[in-house]
Formats: structure tokens, sequence, C-alpha cells
């Protein structure tokens, strides 16, 4: 098996990891005069399909992505105001934990300048910026020469060791068809993920007490009032959808009041998530029995007698007194989908409010064509109530999501992974409790004994409570990965009692020089030679790892790949590790900063040296990148890129070692 995955890593590598430069923002620079001293300098970003190049807000202290940063010397002018850039809507990243802003098809930014030196011919203006996909991360920088006289093109510059020219870029090597396409493909993915959650939010509804015993009653009207039976079918279409309509103009209502850029926004407010929280939790207490929450009866009774009507019109109204009425069941439901929608922005809410209609119309449609079905329904009873209250406990679990979501915007710590996973055992325990009739709730129905159903869905919260327990001492809980906050969010970021080991034991004469902890507690070195020494010390291979500190994927394999326990044991003990830092900024000696003959670029950060480094060496600038070297610094293996599968990582990893012992 293991001969298997090597042999279908070979053929993969020789395909998706060949050396290849990757650029994926092209840069132009203009120069436009808006008096005799007064200049406006504009740098356009043009990003390539599935990219997006992160903006000039800076986030976290260091941890968060790198932002795009233009460097003005100002020798011989001065900066008037800040460079600007386009609105973009700031989306909370869940693996830096924070808000962040970033472009994806194009961004144009902008600096006004006056000259102070009328002999003044042109002005060199630095850039770093950093662009990710779903996989990959560059971090990069440009050097732009830009003239004032308005004939000389201004555009990228680069120098080597012998030649110094101005280049320019051309915005048509762009194809803007592929963005668009892909876009419009990453849109209808979370549209069809969004009508699918609606679609079963819309079942669960369809089982509650204010709903579930509509149907008989609705099928037995149209049946009575129906002389034929073609005629009961046309009236039962024409009901089913009068349900579609009306969530589907709530929808567009929500859609149009506020906007779809405007919901975005509120999607990641920290008072719109906590007033949601506030929200959740009342409909919640409401679902538990503590309450009805019930629109005006005004409007039902006005609605009702509307419904009297006759024609498609009373059916129409006999379908919106349904919504009324079932308010205080699908009330909290619409809303919840209405607020995950909204993060999607868009037509992502009436997307979602088709789904969930739908799930609702179906049945009541198909139970009026065919009236001889009603006769399987289970009768309503106390089911229904119970239905109800699991779904209040339900909600009351997704409440504190968007309290955590507030928590970690404002970097609070009151909601830390602890606590989050305290309220969820608490919750999730009682609702077991709760299924298995131990605890009873106001409008629950005697019972002498529990349906098997009961049991066994009470068997499962069981186990899912007992599954969360060992987060509180450090366990990843991969399952509910996303709601919780994440595990460096926490009151004892190594477990509970230091249970995932938060120190090396076993460098009793102390650390080896230039190594540290790195992630998941392995022996790390971002210094190469060092780390290269050591290797050769101890006789082991070598597992170079050009990261970010901002690289999304980095991060992805660090906490869900190199965890795993055959991964972490190779990490610790089969190889030496080397972390070099593409993005990491602190400046290199004067002494040590140079031309890259590769890229012609000035070399000037430590992360600018390993960024040309795995240039020059692997003609590759994309992270994360994993190489097997041996003591010799040659490659054991065909380099990997982003590498989520387990077992494939495993084996790759296996592939080198095995190469450097037989090669001993």
């Amino acid at each position: 098996m293991n001969k298997f995955f090597l042999v279908l890593i070979s053929i993969f590598s020789l395909f998706s990891a060949s050396s290849q430069i990757i650029e994926p923002v092209k840069w132009q620079a203009e120069v436009n005069a808006l008096d005799s001293t007064t200049y406006t300098l504009k740098f356009t970003a043009l990003i390539d399909s599935g990219w997006h190049l992160y903006s000039q807000i800076e986030v976290g202290d260091g941890d968060g992505p790198l932002p795009t940063e233009f460097i003005f010397d100002e020798e011989g002018y001065s900066l008037i105001g800040k460079t600007t850039e386009p609105y973009a809507e700031p989306h909370f990243d869940e693996v830096f934990e924070m808000d962040i802003t970033y472009f994806n098809t194009h961004a144009e930014f902008v600096q006004t300048i006056k000259v102070n030196n009328p002999e003044l011919k042109f002005i060199n203006v630095e850039l770093s910026y950093m662009a990710c996909d779903d996989e990959r991360c560059i971090a990069d920088g440009k050097e732009f020469r830009l003239f004032l006289d308005g004939k000389t093109p201004s555009g990228v510059y680069t120098e080597d060791v012998s030649t110094v020219q101005p280049i320019t870029t051309d915005a048509t090597s762009i194809d803007n068809t592929n963005i668009e396409k892909d876009q419009k493909k990453t849109e209808k993915r979370s549209l069809w993920a969004i009508f699918i959650i609606a679609f079963l939010s819309g079942f669960a509804a369809l089982l509650t007490p204010c709903v579930f015993p509509m149907i008989p009653l609705t099928v037995s009207f149209f049946t009575k009032q129906s002389k034929t039976r073609a005629k009961g079918i046309k009236n039962a279409i024409i009901y089913g959808v009068s349900i579609v309509v009306i969530y589907v103009f709530l929808g567009w209502l929500v859609t149009f009041l506020f906007g779809a850029d405007a919901l975005n926004e509120l999607s990641t407010n920290v008072w719109f998530n906590i007033a949601f929280f506030v929200l959740l939790v009342v409909f919640a207490i409401s679902f538990l029995g503590a309450f009805e929450i019930t629109l005006p009866q005004s409007w039902a009774n006005k609605v009702d007698k509307q419904s009297g009507r006759g024609g498609a019109i009373g059916i129409f109204f006999m379908a919106m007194a349904l919504a009324i009425v079932s308010f205080s069941c699908t009330g909290p439901i619409v809303g919840a989908l209405l607020f995950e929608a909204a993060t999607t922005g868009g037509l992502a809410p009436i997307i979602g409010m088709l789904g969930f209609s739908l799930a609702l119309a179906i049945p009541f449609m198909l139970f009026a064509m065919f009236p001889g079905w009603l006769n399987s329904l289970p009768k309503s009873g106390g089911w229904l109530n119970t239905v109800k209250v699991v779904l209040g406990f339900l909600e009351l679990a997704l409440a504190f999501k968007f309290l955590s979501n507030a928590d970690l915007v404002l970097q609070s710590h009151l909601l830390e992974r602890e606590v989050f996973l305290a309220i969820w055992i608490a919750v999730f325990g009682a609702l077991t409790l709760y299924l298995f009739g131990k605890i009873k709730l106001p409008h629950d129905s005697p019972t002498e004994s529990i349906s098997v159903g009961r049991m066994l869905f009470g068997l499962v919260t069981l186990t899912f409570t007992l599954y969360l327990v060992p987060g509180l001492w450090g366990a990843p809980l991969k399952i509910i990965s996303g709601f919780p906050p994440p595990m460096n969010y926490s009151e004892s970021p190594y477990g509970v009692g230091n249970s995932s080991g938060g120190t090396i034991t076993e460098f009793k004469e102390g650390m080896p020089e230039g190594a540290k902890l790195g992630p998941n507690n392995i022996l790390t070195f971002t210094d190469y030679d060092k780390g290269v020494a050591y290797a050769k010390s101890i006789n082991k291979p070598i597992l170079i790892d050009f990261t970010g500190h901002a690289c999304v994927n980095c991060r992805k394999m660090e906490e869900r790949v190199w965890a795993e326990p055959q991964i972490l044991n190779i990490l610790k003990n089969d190889i030496v590790l080397i972390s070099l830092y593409v993005d990491e900024r602190t400046p290199l000696p004067e002494s040590e900063q140079y031309i890259s003959p590769t890229t012609g670029k000035k070399i000037k950060t430590i992360g600018n040296k390993w960024s040309d480094f795995q240039i020059k060496n692997y003609e590759m600038n994309a992270q994360p990148y994993y190489v097997l070297i041996d003591l010799n610094e040659k490659n054991l293996n065909v380099p990997v890129g982003y590498t989520p599968d387990i077992y494939q990582y495993e084996a790759w990893l296996q592939e080198g070692i095995n190469a450097f012992n037989n090669n001993k």
C-alpha cells in the first residue's frame, strides 16, 4: 500500500510541483499632473483568478497577513495625505482570528504628492505585498520608477549587477474572462451550500408543533373546497407556490433594505454579533417553553379574512396566514438562516429563503395531491414539543458562536476556548438528560417511557458531549473545527495542566544553537546554516519548510497534518526541521543586503533572503513548500506544496527518509 501511495505521489508531483515562478499580481504605475507641482501616483494591481491581495490595513501584532505597503523616500517631494485604496468588506478569518480586508480581481492605490525640488525628474517607490489563493501564499515586493515629465513610461523597476532598466507592465496580459468565471464558480458553490442548509432547516421547521398540525387541516380544506381532483391539485400547487413567494420576498426585502454589502459588513460587526446572540438566546428560551413569541393577533385575523375571498388570491392569503401563525416556530430558524446567508451577500438571502420555503411547501402540496398519504403521518402529540425543545437547545448552543465572534474581534478574552467548550458541554449535557427523560420542561406531556428514536438521539448527544470534554485538556476537536475559538485563544494553549506538553525535556543540556520550539513543540531552526550544521551533527535528513507568518495554508498544515501522531513522530524524531519565513520583515544588516542575480530585486530583509533562496534553488515562490534534502543539500525526492491528505504527506516524508537511509 505504501508503494502505491509513493507511485501516486511521484506521478502527481511531476505534474503539480514542477518548477515555476508564480506572479499572481501584475502591477502598473502611472503619474498624473494636477498642476505644475502636484501629482497623483496611481498603482494598479491586476490579480489573477482565484487569488486575493491584502489591503494596506495591518492587523494583529505581526501575526496577521502581510499588508500591502508603499514606501516613499520623500527626497525632493512630500506626501499629501495617505495612500488611498478601494473600499472592500472585511471578513473575519478563522485562521488569523481577526477581521481581514483583501481584493479579489483588481485594486488601485493612489498617493498625492507635492514636488519641492523643480529639478526632480523621477520618483522611486518600494512596494511589499502578500497574495494568497486556496493553497498558496506569495510574499513579494516591487520597486517602481515614476517619471514626472508625462512622456517617459513609468513602471516596475528592476536592477541586477550589470543593468538598470524600467519595465512597463501590460494590463492586457490578465484574462478578465477567467477571473469572472472563477468568481461565478465560487459564488455558485456557496449558494448551493446555503440552499441545502436552508432546505434541511425547512424540514426541521415542518416538524414543529406550529407547522406539523397544519398539514392535515390544510389538506382537509382543499379536499372539501375542490369539486374535482384536478381542481384540488391546482389549488395545492397555488398554495405551495404562494408559500415560496412569501418567504423569497422576505429574503429579497432583507437584501433590498440593507443591501448585500451592508449585510456582509454587519456579519463581522461586533455589536451586530452581540445583538444576534441576545436574539437567539431569547428565541431559544421561547423554544424551551418559557413563553411564546407571536406576531400580533390582529395580523392573523386580517389575513384570515382575506383568505375567504376564494380563488388564487384567497389561497395566497391562506399561505400568508400559515407564515404568521407558525412564526413562533419558524421565526428563529428563518432569522438564523438570513444572518448566515448575509455573510455570503449577494443573492444568498433569497436563495436561503427559496430552500427553506420549498421544504415547507412541498409536503403541503404532496399531501393535498394525495390525501391518502395522511394516514401514514404520525399523530400530533408530545413528540412535536420534543422537536421544538431540541431546536431550542441547538439555538442556545449556536448563539454562543456569535458571542465568540464578537469576543475574538474585540480580543477581550472573555470567552476563551475552555469557557466556550464548558458552555457547550453544559448545553448538550442538559439536552442529553432531557432526551433521557431526566429533565421535564413546561409543555412536555407526561410519559412513562421514552421512544426508541428519542433514546437513540439521546445516545448521539451523549456521545457528542463526551467528545467535547477532552477539548478542555487541549484536544483539537476537529469535528467542530471553526465553531469554538482557536487553540491559541485559550487560558492554557498547551492544555489544562500543560497536558499537551509545552516544553522540551529531552534536551537536558539546553536547546541546540539557533533552535526553538516550533508548531506542535517540534524542534525548529529558522536559520538555514545552523539547521544544516545540527543535522550533520546527528546524521538526520533535513526538511526545509518554506512558510510565512501570514500563510493560511501553512497554519492548516501545521494544525491539521503535522499534529497527527504519525506525522508528529516523524517530524520530532526522524528529521531536522528548518522553517524559513519568506515574509519575515526584520531588516538584514546593511553589509548583507544585495541585488538578487536571479530576480534583479534588492534583498533587504530576512524574508527577502529566504524567498530569493527558494526561487534560486527551487524555481518556486509559493508557500507552503516542502523540500527534503540530505546532508550534502541534495533533494531526496520531489518537493511538494500544500498536501492536506495525511497519508500522502506521510508517504512523501517516508519516501525521503528511506532514500536518505539507503544512501548512507
